[in-house]
């Protein structure tokens, strides 16, 4: 028998030295390296990647977060060399594998998270906090660098234009040029300047590859039905804990609790199931759910669930709007998992 808990009695509390442990790469990449790395012989541009990498990390030895007290206080000279690198290439060609061993080879202190989690990071412990955080580290990783409104594009310039001032060193993906964010999302001629920041403080790297991910939608496997999901949920989580919550009811609560504390609300689950699921219509909800789906994708927690199939989640109307990239990959990565689930109660 599974073990049955609720995310919806779940609240949180959580340190502000707990929400900066939990920067680190997921499970999926925990223990990767440039040497696990395999590059495409038919796409230099991968190796040339893993040795410009390396000797970005290489560079980092000996160096604090922070310029010198003299430097600080005087204002000494800038370095050279820009402050970060960014990894730039299509959808699976081994970005995130590279940044996690970019992450993985230098020594701390140091964080690694998508840019949402920096945003709700911001939004946590405030912009000033955040940056008297981050500012004493070494390295400061970013993946699924993505700006997806005004707000953001100012909030990430001034961050990183500050943390590249106290000598931190930057790495970012994306599959977008630093200078191109932002595009069809909103008016980015307007903030042109902040986009121009931040594309100031990185080197670009560029990888070539094929993308190995479908360019539409996975079907998603066909929801359970109500009365199918004890029994499914025993079979497949038996011994386990299981989070089992009405999906209306789990919306509800994800807006009183902080997305940068999602990572807190699954510890402890090893499976999901979700009852009557339905297409959410609110932007701001949806955006809140795309944190969650990123975080259970993290800890590869497998997800039963009734009511619509997951490819129907998310309105037409925002499935062709500026955040499409965020939905298409929650849609991908919750099919995965729901694929998961239905591989191991079959097995």
């Amino acid at each position: 028998m599974a073990t049955v808990a609720h995310l919806t009695t779940r609240t949180p509390k959580v340190s502000v030295e707990e929400l900066l442990a939990g920067f680190h790469p997921s499970a999926r990449f925990g223990e990767v390296s440039f040497e696990s790395y395999r590059p495409d012989p038919a796409q230099p541009s991968q190796a040339a990647a893993v040795r410009a990498l390396q000797a970005f990390g290489a560079s980092m030895d000996g160096q604090r977060g922070r310029g010198s007290v003299f430097s600080r206080l005087f204002g000494g000279k800038k370095p050279a060399s820009r402050a970060g690198v960014y990894l730039d290439g299509g959808f699976g060609v081994g970005k995130t594998h590279l940044l996690a061993s970019l992450w993985h080879s230098v020594p701390g202190p140091k964080a690694f998270g998508t840019f949402v989690e920096y945003t709700n990071l911001v939004g946590a412990l405030s912009f000033r906090k955040t940056v008297e955080a981050l500012s004493s580290y070494r390295l400061v990783c970013i993946d699924e660098f993505e700006l997806d409104d005004p707000g953001d594009t100012v909030l990430m310039s001034r961050l990183m234009r500050e943390l590249a001032d106290a000598g931190v060193k930057l790495a970012a993906t994306s599959n977008t040029l630093p200078g191109s964010l932002g595009k069809g999302r909103f008016a980015a001629v307007d903030f042109q300047r902040e986009i121009q920041v931040l594309a100031d403080q990185f080197d670009v790297i560029r990888i070539d590859g094929e993308d190995y991910r479908h360019r539409g939608l996975p079907e998603a496997p066909a929801p359970l039905d109500n009365h199918e999901l004890d029994a499914r949920m025993n079979a497949e989580f038996d011994g386990g804990v299981v989070a089992v919550d009405d999906f209306g009811a789990l919306m509800k609560h994800l807006a009183g609790v902080h997305p940068s504390r999602y990572r807190q609300l699954i510890d402890g689950v090893d499976g999901i199931v979700w009852k009557d699921v339905h297409t959410i219509e609110e932007q701001a909800v949806a955006l809140r759910f795309v944190v969650l789906a990123d975080r259970l994708y993290d800890k590869d927690v497998p997800i039963l669930a009734s009511g619509v199939p997951f490819d129907k989640l998310f309105t037409e109307e925002m499935m062709s709007g500026g955040y499409l990239k965020k939905y298409f990959r929650a849609v991908s990565r919750l099919t995965a998992l729901a694929r998961e689930a239905q591989t191991h109660e079959a097995s």
